[in-house]
């Protein structure tokens, strides 16, 4: 399982969200560049990068920073937040990023999924699926969609996609400890899952470790490393050895 540090972009800026509430924004950093640098440093294998605006308002609007942030580290980058259309996929591949992640598009249009997959490869495209009360939010977390979060995932592997970004909205920037109930629900469907949502501390970061051999291939933390929660470097290693 691989630790993956996340950097939420909103203006350019790093920042975190409560909830994914707009209203709800800590600003970390004016320099997000310099924070993928020290996560780089820190022993990160991957980074996830999430274009807020670009959720909010249907289309990537953070191209500029994203792809500085590509070109000053050697580490993958994933990204996701207003990927809805191949065209974009396409271009945010072209510039360099490893992965995208597919929210909305996957729950309107599936057979675009399928389209993406078969084009650009299983491996190369996610999707995240974002969930309150185990119904999937999209338009950025504002619009409640009524489909189980489970139902989604079978579908989405249906259309190739091998891995998921599951995402616990009640516990996102909240500090109190991931959903592993609900993760452990989404390991049912065989998909590969990465849990994102609520890690507080390296203890819940290990806890996800021990479910590696299950299928949990990361953990996405964000709020606990800015606030001073968790270490990066110490979580890496610990996460590890919890997988062995």
């Amino acid at each position: 399982m691989v630790v993956i540090p996340a950097i939420d972009l909103k203006d350019g800026r790093c920042v975190r969200l409560e909830q994914g509430a707009k209203d709800r924004e800590t600003v970390y950093s004016l320099d997000p560049v310099a924070v993928a640098r020290s996560f780089e440093a820190a022993g990160a294998e991957r980074i996830h990068v999430v274009d807020l605006d670009g959720a909010f308002e249907g289309m990537p609007k953070n191209w500029d920073v994203l792809q500085r942030i590509v070109d000053a580290v050697d580490v993958p980058v994933q990204t996701g937040g207003g990927i809805r259309s191949l065209d974009a996929v396409a271009r945010l591949l072209d510039a360099g990023v490893d992965r995208v992640i597919l929210g909305t598009l996957a729950l309107k249009n599936p057979a675009a999924v399928a389209e993406a997959c078969a084009r650009f490869g299983g491996d190369r495209v996610l999707v995240g699926i974002d969930a309150k009360d185990g119904r999937v939010a999209v338009e950025g977390w504002v619009e409640q969609s009524g489909v189980p979060a489970f139902d989604l995932a079978l579908k989405m592997k249906e259309a190739g996609v091998r891995e998921i970004v599951y995402t616990d909205i009640s516990r996102d920037g909240m500090l109190t400890g991931p959903n592993l109930a609900a993760i452990e629900r989404m390991l049912e469907t065989g998909l590969g899952v990465v849990a994102s949502g609520g890690v507080s501390s390296v203890d819940d970061i290990v806890a996800l470790a021990r479910l590696s051999k299950r299928g949990v291939t990361g953990a996405i933390v964000g709020k606990a490393i800015y606030a001073g929660r968790v270490d990066l470097k110490e979580a890496i290693r610990l996460a590890k050895e919890a997988a062995a």
